[in-house]
């Protein structure tokens, strides 16, 4: 099994590092860079083995039939991952299309 990530979402972490520091989320950039960085290894990692969900319509403008499933960083904040798997060869690929948190997209799921 393999997690693979659009060029997008893998500008989004390296956004999401400046916004989360800007923002006043975490007092050193460094802390911000390894809140994104934990998150992206616990999606590497657990994406496989946690429970997904078919997602909502919604969403299909990021790719149509995909699935999501939610991380649980803090207790405000979850980040819902959408992605597709892939079949090859006997191997299992997961491509992460979208990503977002319980603030911005709640309402959708």
């Amino acid at each position: 099994m393999r997690v693979f990530f659009l060029p997008e979402i893998q500008k989004y972490y390296d956004e999401l590092e400046q916004i989360l520091y800007e923002k006043g989320y975490f007092v050193f950039k460094e802390s911000s860079k390894k809140y994104v960085k934990e998150l992206i290894d616990e999606i590497i990692t657990k994406l496989p083995i946690y429970p997904s969900k078919p997602a909502p319509k919604y969403f299909d403008k990021y790719g149509k039939n995909m699935k999501y499933t939610g991380f649980r960083k803090n207790r405000n904040t979850t980040w819902y991952v959408f992605f597709d798997t892939y079949e090859v060869e006997n191997e299992i690929f997961y491509l992460v299309r979208y990503i977002a948190n319980n603030h911005t997209i709640a309402q959708y799921l």
